[in-house]
């Protein structure tokens, strides 16, 4: 069971978010200052922080700060006014937290931000530094590919696209699923892609034509055997 802590000081909203992640299985606790859910985070294993900006004692951006000082990688999901400036919002990912949400929020869409911060953190702890696959070597730490021996040059946009392969090893990706990961907010067709995987093909496969390892599905996108 994923234990988050929440550090909100309205109490209506603090109840409210409480009880729909309890409902969906979470354990909860929560703090209405900074300096308070400060050190709980720091004195408690989380696997989620929901962070509130607008704090009593230590405000949002202090709390975050801190802990990244302390060493914590805990995911932090921000919580922001609705009259936020974008500059706040990006200090608060600066500081290090991983994602943010402008109040107020529906419930449902809440649950769905934690479910996907939660599922980027498992994927990301369970992918291993160095990962092989036929005469290929992927070093993530040093955004390296290897193949038979020979260092292949690989835009950073390439080296994303394939981690998020590797990450989803087996699964069939639609190009929305790609363009989330890769793209982003940026509007693009779905068929921007294409030719980024035909480089990739190119780069990695023996024969590009007969792709053995980022394969199409016929009307859907694409899946990466490896």
């Amino acid at each position: 069971m994923e234990k988050i802590l929440i550090i909100e000081d309205d109490k209506n909203i603090l109840m409210g978010l409480t009880d729909d992640l309890e409902y969906e299985g979470y354990q909860v606790s929560s703090a209405m200052d900074g300096k308070d859910g400060l050190k709980k985070a720091l004195d408690d294993k989380f696997d989620l922080i929901i962070l509130d900006i607008l704090l009593p004692a230590l405000n949002g951006f202090e709390v975050c700060k801190k802990l990244r000082e302390s060493g914590k990688s805990t995911p932090i999901l921000m919580l922001t006014a609705a009259k936020t400036e974008e500059m706040d919002k990006v200090m608060g990912l600066e500081l290090g937290a991983d994602d943010y949400v402008t109040k107020p929020i529906g419930s449902r869409e809440m649950v769905a931000r934690v479910k996907a911060i939660l599922r980027r953190t498992l994927i990301k702890e369970a992918t291993p530094e160095i990962y092989e696959f036929g005469d290929i070597s992927i070093d993530f730490k040093s955004h390296e590919v290897i193949k038979a021996g020979n260092k292949l040059h690989m835009t950073a946009l390439e080296f994303n696209l394939l981690k998020f392969f590797v990450e989803h090893k087996g699964e069939v990706l639609t190009r929305d699923d790609i363009l989330d990961e890769a793209w982003g907010d940026a509007i693009v067709s779905p068929r921007t892609i294409d030719p980024h995987i035909v480089h990739l093909r190119q780069k990695l496969e023996d024969d590009p034509a007969n792709p053995e390892h980022i394969v199409s599905i016929r009307g859907v996108g694409y899946k990466f055997n490896g």
